[in-house]
């Protein structure tokens, strides 16, 4: 609206804008006073803008249909631009739909549900954070402490129920969950109010998030506090919704309250806020004289109001002046029987600009920094207060991107260190663990396991006579011990269960459905069971093997001599006796006699000369030095295969011989044989999913069937091999080792652990306990106790026999320098011998390759007496020496024509003239 018609540069424009509050409460008038003081700071501030915003205010009534009805009215007959509340997120919810159809925008300063999107209703400006900004707080409090479980407690409203999404997200986050909740009505009275809480009561989580009204959450406090729920041990946070108004009169009660934990957004001190606090005191009580609450500060709400006042004001000066802002009203019909309530309405022409300068408006006012982030107060600074005594004291603060910090702007980082020392419930300054086992509430129902066998274990003995039961065995009195270690006391009671001989998993199923608390026996942890419940840390050695029987080995065995080496090893060593003779036999065969003749000759010396190596009884004497390092290699390989050979058959032939009957899963499917398992185990399904079909597995009890079962074997109604779980295969060897033996390990398991309920918090604990009794002696005297000094099995199995790869280095050097001989010597003859070589090769040049080839072996057969080359030459050197001295007494001169050469045109001609 103008305030002279169409205005001019000079002009002043006035412009209308609704104010929709609960005029009856006390929170609503001092909304109105803080709205109507930011009009008055603004424009006496900036008293030189054209424009000037001028409230219409109309009371809600504390009802949505009233606040619905005052947005009509100010919309269809006020033509206001934009509209500032309601109050409640259940008000504003039907004002933001009207302000959406009659593009008017509509600003909250205290509409906090975020079920009120602004994606679905863009004319929604949230100048107030949603309560959900403060889920991430909590779980980093949750987190801080170690906490692991949460019981929210609210009012049973969509207000209410709105934080579970957000604050059930932030919590898993920190790998903590909700195990339980609890909705309350508004209108409940007392009696269900403390009938709810006495059932949280007998929960073992102790840690509440409350969120719900002021006016409800006392009344909570206060039969909490009745109910002993207010003491040490529990822990009880508030939301911003409790604790914004702690400083209102009447709001809480604070002496129920004392070591409550509150959360709030931070309002950071200045001198403007201390001015604004004692204006806004006095205005308040010049315009409510009845109001007695005017002697304290404003709550963060009515800074919201200021601050979102202020900032329309500003946001209407800023689109009018930039020209964009048209203040008209267009009507819309929707057709001469039309009844639809936006046609009724108009559409405000300016709403898009206004919208878009009210959302890009940004200040520093009195509530702290206030910027809008995608038409939402963006979140900065929350403080986390302590209840006690006759107010709340900060401890801590949380921003979202540097986390909690015990003082505001402090970088660090760790944990619960951060937050100065709080004061619990109970007046006490030990941290919470955050649950335990009620002391008012039934003890732990245990459910054991009844066995026929294995009772070292768990034994259930029912005295006849008094009809009392017994339970006794290894895993119980690790429990017990376990219990004794824990840091509180914890109450309980074994129960037998004798289905568990069918199936231990029907036994941990029965934690699944709750008809037990827990599960203490030889339970074994699987990946299975594991998805419907939690297990404590194991206690025991993991896995599954097999035992099988030892069989008698016939040491009158003729061929024993065979078997200290593997088929292999055989293959192996002769293979390289005859490649070590093909290489000496190469080298030497040019120049050593004793290498040459006839074929069958040449063969029959090299073999022998190789195969004489065995017993160092080879006369042949080699020419080659290489030939010599083949063989020197040679002999340290025959020293090593012999003595391991020696070794191993004394081994066979000395010590008693004992074999398994099956040494692999590989031997059993192929041999179609019988194998047991105990009952109940898990080993059944085990051994189906490896390929043994149903009608070959054989159900035992006790260790005494097992071992007669093995005895008997297969063909006689028996098994050959027994599968089972390692702890049970040590204690049924510890008497029984002189006849069986267990094989390897098949199959990984983690071994016996404890059965707790998902998520339950005594997992952690007990596992703790774990540890300390199996790291101490406590384990070691109760493993004495029931399985005694277990011994040693000492029955003497057969050496194995030795194979390929225990020698592949021996074998890899040996090969290496024969090779590497033979290549060299084949080079130094080719480069002696090229040029007789080349002549060969020129002789059969019209002939095919294979010629020659063949030419060239011949001449490679050609014999060659180095031991006559020398002693030739050594006799023409004397002879040269002595026809040098005779012509030089007769004063003559040596000519070289006097000196015959030697001749080694021929081998026979050399061969001849040695001898």
């Amino acid at each position: 609206m103008l305030r002279n018609g169409t205005p001019t540069p000079t002009a002043v424009a006035e412009v209308s804008v609704g104010v929709i509050l609960s005029l009856q409460t006390k929170s609503g008038r001092k909304s109105l006073t803080s709205i109507r003081m930011a009009v008055d700071d603004f424009y006496s501030l900036h008293n030189n803008y054209t424009t000037r915003i001028a409230l219409r205010v109309l009371d809600s009534k504390q009802d949505a249909v009233d606040a619905a009805a005052a947005a009509v009215d100010l919309m269809k007959n006020s033509k206001v631009a934009a509209i500032i509340g309601p109050m409640s997120s259940r008000e504003a919810e039907f004002v933001v739909f009207l302000g959406n159809a009659a593009q008017t925008p509509v600003i909250s300063y205290s509409a906090s549900t975020p079920s009120l999107s602004v994606t679905n209703t863009p004319y929604f400006v949230r100048a107030t954070l949603k309560y959900s900004d403060q889920c991430p707080l909590i779980a980093a409090i949750v987190k801080s402490y170690g906490w692991h479980q949460v019981i929210p407690i609210y009012d049973d409203s969509v207000y209410g129920a709105g934080i579970l999404p957000s604050l059930i997200d932030s919590l898993q986050s920190v790998d903590a969950r909700v195990p339980n909740r609890a909705a309350i009505v508004p209108s409940a009275s007392d009696e269900h109010i403390a009938a709810e809480l006495y059932r949280l009561k007998t929960l073992p989580t102790r840690i509440f998030v409350v969120h719900m009204m002021p006016s409800l959450a006392s009344r909570l406090f206060r039969i909490a506090t009745a109910a002993g729920m207010l003491a040490e041990g529990y822990v009880w946070i508030a939301t911003d919704i409790i604790t914004n108004v702690v400083d209102m009169v009447g709001a809480l009660d604070l002496t129920v309250m004392q070591g409550v934990i509150g959360v709030r957004p931070h309002v950071p001190s200045s001198p403007e806020l201390e001015r604004f606090t004692t204006r806004w005191r006095a205005r308040l009580r010049r315009e409510n004289p009845d109001d007695n609450s005017s002697q304290f500060d404003p709550s963060v709400f009515q800074l919201w109001a200021y601050d979102a006042t202020q900032a329309l004001a500003a946001a209407v000066e800023r689109a009018f002046t930039a020209g964009g802002l048209d203040f008209h009203w267009i009507n819309r019909t929707g057709g001469s029987n039309s009844i639809h309530l936006a046609a009724e309405l108009g559409e405000f022409k300016g709403g898009p600009q206004l919208l878009a300068a009210v959302q890009s408006t940004s200040l520093s006012g009195l509530s702290g920094e206030f910027r809008f982030h995608e038409g939402e107060l963006k979140p900065t600074v929350f403080e986390i207060i302590n209840f006690f005594g006759r107010g709340g004291r900060t401890v801590g603060f949380w921003t979202p991107a540097s986390g909690i910090s015990s003082e505001l702007g402090s970088i660090e980082r760790s944990a619960a260190a951060k937050l100065k020392m709080v004061i619990w419930p109970g007046e006490s300054t030990t941290v919470p663990r955050g649950w335990e086992v009620p002391t008012g509430g039934k003890k732990l129902q245990i459910a054991v396991p009844v066995k026929n066998g294995f009772n070292q274990f768990v034994n259930v003995e029912r005295d006849m006579a008094t009809n009392a039961t017994t339970i006794t065995g290894f895993c119980i009195d690790v429990f017990d011990a376990v219990m004794a270690a824990m840091p509180y006391t914890v109450l309980y009671e074994y129960i037998p269960f004798k289905d568990s001989a069918a199936s231990y998993d029907d036994l941990v199923s029965q934690v699944y459905y709750k008809n037990f608390d827990a599960v203490v026996g030889d339970t074994t942890i699987l990946a299975n069971r594991s998805h419907y419940v939690d297990f404590t840390l194991p206690y025991t050695e993991s896995g599954v093997a097999m035992v099988v029987p030892l069989v008698q080995e016939n040491s009158r065995n003729g061929w024993i001599f065979l078997k200290p080496l593997t088929t292999d090893l055989w293959l192996g060593g002769v293979a390289f006796f005859f490649f070590t003779g093909m290489v000496v036999w190469a080298i030497e065969h040019r120049i050593n006699p004793e290498f040459r003749g006839s074929p069958p000759q040449q063969i029959g010396t090299t073999l022998y000369f190789v195969f004489a190596i065995l017993v160092f009884s080879h006369k042949e004497k080699l020419e080659s030095n290489l030939s010599r390092l083949v063989v020197l290699i040679w002999v340290f390989v025959v020293l090593i295969l012999t003595s391991s050979y020696t070794a191993t058959l004394t081994s066979m032939l000395t010590v008693q011989q004992l074999q398994p009957k099956a040494y692999s899963i590989g031997q059993l499917l192929q041999s179609k044989n019988r194998v047991g398992y105990q009952d109940g185990s898990f080993v059944h399904d085990m051994l189906q999913r490896l390929g043994f079909s149903k009608g070959r597995l054989q159900n035992f009890s006790t260790p005494e069937q097992y071992r007669d079962a093995m005895l008997q074997g297969s063909t006689l109604g028996g098994v050959d091999v027994v599968f089972d779980e390692i702890p049970y295969l040590n204690l049924f060897l510890s008497e029984s080792c002189t006849d069986f033996t267990m094989v390897g390990r098949i199959y990984k398991t983690d071994g016996f652990g404890f059965v707790f309920p998902r998520g339950s918090p005594l997992v952690a604990d007990v596992s703790r306990a774990i540890l300390n009794v199996t790291e101490g002696n406590i384990m070691m005297n109760i493993e004495r106790k029931w399985f005694g000094d277990q011994r040693i099995c000492a029955a003497a199995i057969s050496s194995s026999s030795l194979d390929v790869w225990r020698f592949g280095g021996l074998f890899l050097v040996t090969g290496t320098v024969s090779i590497l001989c033979v290549t060299l010597y084949i080079g130094i003859f080719i480069w002696k011998e090229w040029d007789e070589l080349r002549a060969a090769a020129i002789n059969s040049k019209d002939r095919s390759i294979w010629d020659k080839i063949a030419a060239w072996a011949r001449h490679y057969d050609s014999f060659k007496d180095n031991s006559s080359m020398i002693t030739r030459n050594k006799k023409t050197d004397q002879e040269l020496s002595c026809k040098d001295d005779g012509l030089l007494q007769q004063g003559g001169t040596l000519n070289i024509s006097d000196v015959s050469a030697p001749d080694f045109a021929s081998p026979e001609r050399v061969v001849a003239s040695g001898s």
